[in-house]
């Protein structure tokens, strides 16, 4: 399984202090399916985790009863079900903001003839969480439930550069010590740079011949509450605004819903 940023020697110990096995087999079980769309038998996970059959057997049973696990008919297969994507889309903050910004993502894509999604923090990641495609034949789209990473795409660069300072604590914390506290580091002059322009328009990190248009959503206080990024293809004919055009009516979209 993969493995997260090196933990700090505060957060180990409170780690030790706070443990609850069961729930941890649980979620170690929900993340080992979460990497296997075919799902894995129960011979499988246990050699995966580590862990004896009884023990992985009983927390399947109870994953199972619970609907977040799904037990194939022949009975020797899990997978996850719906039940996890639901939960997270129960969020109301991230519901709302979904239902006010889908019919105004629906309008750019269609004014525009480029794609488009919404990404919302999360943790140290990022996760999309809405998307617009253009009418057409070509686009170039991200998959809703994508997590991308913070240091490495422009959305997260934009959320990162518009970070309020209880999260900029939060994730210092988290990263000291670690890689990604030196990459956080580099990047802070890039960073001040799209604060100071409002946003970030340059060549994808994923992507080649795309540009990236990353532009903020904006509480009250003036940090990103999300981002709304569109993934620029240049085609060849006529039949699209241009780069700059583009901008300017993402940032109009952003600030539409941006709180006041």
């Amino acid at each position: 399984m993969p493995k997260g940023p090196a933990k700090t020697a505060n957060s180990t110990d409170k780690d030790e202090r706070y443990r609850a096995p069961a729930l941890d087999k649980g979620l170690d079980i929900l993340e080992l399916l979460s990497e296997q769309p075919g799902g894995l038998t129960r011979a499988e996970i246990v050699k995966a985790m580590g862990r004896g059959p009884s023990e992985v057997y009983r927390m399947l049973e109870r994953l199972v009863a619970r609907d977040f696990v799904s037990r194939s008919p022949e009975g020797d297969r899990y997978a996850l079900t719906m039940k996890l994507f639901i939960l997270a889309h129960r969020h109301p903050p991230v519901r709302r903001l979904v239902a006010r910004a889908q019919p105004l993502m629906d309008a750019f894509s269609i004014a525009v003839g480029q794609s488009c999604h919404l990404v919302a923090p999360d943790r140290d990641a990022a996760l999309v969480v809405a998307h617009a495609s253009p009418p057409g034949n070509w686009e170039f789209g991200i998959r809703i439930g994508a997590h991308i990473d913070l240091l490495t795409t422009s959305s997260g660069h934009i959320l990162l550069a518009f970070q309020d300072e209880h999260s900029q604590a939060e994730a210092a914390a988290r990263w000291d010590g670690t890689d990604m506290a030196g990459a956080r580091e580099k990047l802070e002059p890039v960073l001040t740079a799209y604060r100071d322009t409002g946003h970030r328009v340059g060549p994808s990190q994923q992507m080649r011949a795309i540009d990236d248009i990353s532009v903020p959503i904006l509480s009250p206080d003036g940090f990103a509450i999300a981002v709304l990024t569109c993934p620029y293809i240049q085609r060849l004919d006529d039949k699209q605004a241009d780069i700059d055009q583009t901008l300017i009516l993402l940032k109009d979209v952003a600030a539409k819903l941006s709180l006041s």
